[in-house]
């Protein structure tokens, strides 16, 4: 089974407007209305994969029952810690000429709530995969994700991380399986600008001597790149496509290589399902269809055996 990690998920109200003019009003033309959270993302991408998937995070209040409705609805797994105050949030994002977001802060999650996770932690088995993914919220620990992946020590569980900075290289001394850092994270990470895929290279290697195990790098409209821990070193150029929306591209990625490494074993296999997935997501309105992904799949695997 693979869980995903979501500590602080939402309900996104996206509105597409023409243009938007702070201080006046103005109409969209288009709604929706979704669960969100980097967690999330990832699941639902898997389960249009056709891999099962089991949310895990914490929910408050009437939106945490609509994200927990929701995600059940779609065929994932929900299984949130409740918290008894607050509300889950809801993220408002503007589409017009560009993108705008308002995210809101979330309930304070108590120790109890904590507690509880950490057991259901303790329950995971060899074989699963454990996704932490995104920030988390001012009223948990700076060390949290570096705590959960203390309790897979000892089992076989493939961690993965895709955080930021500070969270991210705090999980390093846990040595989780794969991290995915997009570039602008690696160069803030190193006070550098990343600039080219040799770039990338050199600095990813850097955070495998600090701990990572392998580590995806996506680049933007560069593609992506791929350091291994069996000193295997891949680079995929982007499929071309017109970009909708890059929200929940990233964690697009991260779900399309791990369906594409359990399925096959392959880095490689992994990467091109990964790239695939966020290109999909990117082209669309909504996060990737099995079918969408398959169609860019087969142009990436060409293009990666022509480069």
């Amino acid at each position: 089974m693979v869980y995903t990690l979501t500590t602080n998920p939402s309900l996104d109200y996206e509105m597409h407007t023409q243009s938007l003019i702070t201080g006046s009003v103005n109409r969209s033309t288009k709604e929706s209305l979704r669960a969100g959270g980097k967690g999330i993302n990832v699941a639902l991408v898997l389960k249009n994969l056709g891999v099962d998937a089991t949310a895990l995070g914490f929910t408050a209040g009437f939106t945490g029952e609509q994200i927990e409705t929701e995600l059940r609805n779609l065929g994932v797994n929900a299984d949130f810690i409740r918290l008894k105050k607050g509300i889950s949030r809801i993220n408002v994002k503007i589409e017009s000429s560009e993108e705008t977001e308002i995210n809101s802060a979330g309930p304070e999650i108590t120790q109890d709530a904590v507690d509880s996770l950490m057991k259901k932690m303790e329950s995971l088995s060899d074989g699963d995969t454990l996704v932490l993914a995104g920030s988390i919220p001012p009223s948990l620990p700076k060390d949290f994700y570096r705590n959960i992946l203390k309790k897979t020590n000892g089992k076989k569980i493939m961690t993965v991380v895709d955080a930021s900075k500070n969270l991210l290289l705090d999980s390093l001394a846990e040595h989780p399986f794969l991290i995915k850092p997009n570039d602008a994270e690696l160069g803030e990470i190193f006070s550098v600008e990343i600039s080219s895929e040799e770039s990338a290279i050199q600095h990813t290697k850097k955070l495998q001597e600090m701990g990572a195990r392998n580590v995806l790098v996506s680049l933007g409209s560069k593609g992506a790149v791929l350091v291994c821990e069996n000193g295997q070193v891949f680079s995929c150029p982007a499929p071309k496509g017109k970009v909708i929306s890059t929200v929940g591209s990233g964690d697009s990625m991260v779900a399309g290589f791990i369906a594409g490494f359990q399925k096959s074993g392959s880095f490689k296999e992994a990467l091109i399902l990964g790239i695939s997935a966020g290109s999909a997501s990117a082209f669309s309105e909504g996060l990737a269809s099995a079918e969408s992904i398959e169609i860019i799949r087969q142009k990436v695997k060409d293009s990666f055996a022509n480069s």
